[in-house]
């Protein structure tokens, strides 16, 4: 849960339709762009739908927005204390995300994540706006980016430009990470007034 209480399921559900029409797409250009069928997006948007990693990041990556504008980590002020209990835990075929914190200055964002890549799985994306940073605490990690292929233990780093294709892979047995996401000022959405009334699509 996020400190409103709300699940991830209702806080996307909001977020998604706000950059959707911040950007003036029909929920049909939506899923031409992701590759998300309409009637999931529909359902997204109503908070039904069941929200994985591979779902979000193709959402962020279609709409060109950092994960957090689709998550909505608001910024608190003063101690800041995540307790991990606490924080629901994005899914996807091999990893598990929790988002703890947005940093900003100037604009800029920095996304905080605990990652978790299960042992022996592996989890692809096809790329998204931003720079990925790793760094390893715990297990052996895969990484591929692109057509190159690094293995990283425990204290080692990688970053890489997040638009590549990407693959993180449990070399043996779980592995615990820490997971930044850098994104420049261009790539963050901003609030917008009400979308004009004819793209408001029906599902």
């Amino acid at each position: 849960m996020d400190a409103s209480g709300d699940s991830v399921r209702d806080v996307l559900a909001g977020n998604l339709r706000r950059a959707r029409l911040h950007l003036g797409l029909s929920l049909s250009e939506l899923s031409r762009r992701s590759r998300i069928g309409k009637a999931t997006l529909s359902q997204l948007e109503a908070g039904a739908g069941n929200p994985t990693i591979e779902t979000v990041f193709s959402l962020s990556r279609a709409l060109e927005v950092p994960i957090s504008d689709l998550l909505d980590r608001r910024e608190p002020s003063g101690l800041t204390v995540v307790r991990a209990a606490e924080v629901e835990p994005l899914s996807g075929e091999g990893v598990d995300l929790r988002p703890l914190r947005g940093i900003e200055s100037g604009g800029a964002l920095v996304e905080v994540y605990d990652q978790v890549v299960r042992a022996g799985r592996s989890q692809d994306s096809l790329g998204h706006v931003g720079v990925e940073h790793t760094i390893v605490q715990a297990g052996r990690l895969a990484v591929r980016v692109d057509d190159r292929d690094v293995e990283l233990g425990p204290g080692d780093y990688v970053r890489f430009d997040a638009r590549l294709p990407h693959r993180y892979t449990a070399a043996g047995g779980t592995v615990r990470s820490v997971l930044l996401l850098e994104y420049s000022a261009d790539q963050r959405l901003h609030a917008s007034p009400a979308a004009p009334s004819h793209l408001v699509e029906t599902p």
